[in-house]
């Protein structure tokens, strides 16, 4: 298991400890950064336990013992000492909820990238550079992501175009061959209009690739999965982050994508960013370092 993941693992295992077991959870879910410094003796004193109580809280986790719990707890912190799960409450100043969405963002966007398999990336980006059509299909919230993959591979050349109708879906669907791809795109996987959007899709032959949670049933029809693992239904960060995520794997295809593509784009995309000149004020403030607006 990922050290990052290990608070999490401890919320989680919560309930199912003995009283005596939570009221160590409890002290190291509230001070994590104290127990990486303490002995065995110092953390049962701290959380009013015995020193036997802490190895079982530690072997409860699959741990063997204290020294091993504590190692991992310490390698988590050091690579990410504030990146956690918030939970909003209605006595938190702006300040203190900016500092927890974006905490929370970037906590999980570690989690994600340590999580996600280069070679299921590497099929992912192979499948769009050699594919004759790219439909994308997301409903609500996943909408959005859509046009942006649609953008982004729009301007290395690839033919694309991003639906999140689903009566458009379907005649999209009935219309691929083999070679093409969906890529298929939900915070939940369970969709049922996208279920059944990608089951006529696979009875084409083309190819398609998820990009939702592992286990669900999208997931499951996938010829490619890639999986962003988010807790969905625990909170608003879950909900927000996996929009990012999304987005995030997005720009990680298309970087894939213009890289198989070679030289040859570079061309294009200068030629892009000259098109898109006559579109912008003309000022004297310097202007904005990226390729498009």
């Amino acid at each position: 298991m990922h050290p990052l993941n290990l608070l999490k693992k401890i919320a989680d295992a919560h309930p199912k400890l003995r009283k005596s077991e939570q009221k160590v959870a409890d002290f190291v879910l509230a001070k994590p950064s104290d127990v990486i410094h303490m002995r065995i003796v110092d953390l049962a004193a701290q959380a009013s336990v015995s020193e036997p109580t802490v190895v079982r809280f530690c072997r409860a986790l699959n741990y063997d013992g204290f020294q091993d719990f504590k190692l991992t707890l310490a390698q988590g912190l050091a690579s990410n000492p504030s990146f956690e799960q918030f939970a909003l409450n209605s006595t938190d100043t702006v300040h203190e909820f900016k500092q927890k969405i974006f905490d929370s963002m970037i906590g999980n966007l570690i989690n994600i990238r340590e999580d996600l398999d280069s070679e299921t990336l590497e099929n992912a980006i192979d499948a769009l550079v050699n594919a004759p059509r790219v439909e994308i299909y997301g409903f609500g919230a996943s909408a959005p992501v859509c046009m942006d993959a649609q953008h982004k591979l729009h301007r290395l050349k690839i033919l694309a175009a991003a639906y999140s109708d689903p009566h458009m879906q379907t005649i999209s669907a009935v219309t691929l061959r083999a070679g093409d791809v969906v890529i298929a795109v939900s915070q939940t996987g369970r969709t049922k209009d996208l279920l059944h959007s990608v089951r006529l899709v696979r009875d084409t032959g083309a190819t398609v690739i998820t990009l939702c949670p592992g286990n669900t049933p999208l997931a499951d029809l996938a010829t490619i999965a890639i999986h962003t693992d988010l807790e969905e239904d625990k909170d608003l960060s879950a909900l927000m982050s996996s929009r990012v995520m999304h987005l995030v794997v997005i720009d990680v295809l298309a970087v894939g994508v213009a890289m198989k593509l070679g030289p040859a784009l570079h061309e294009h995309l200068k030629t892009i960013k000259r098109s898109l000149r006559s579109l912008r004020v003309n000022d004297k403030r310097p202007a904005s370092s990226s390729p498009e607006d």
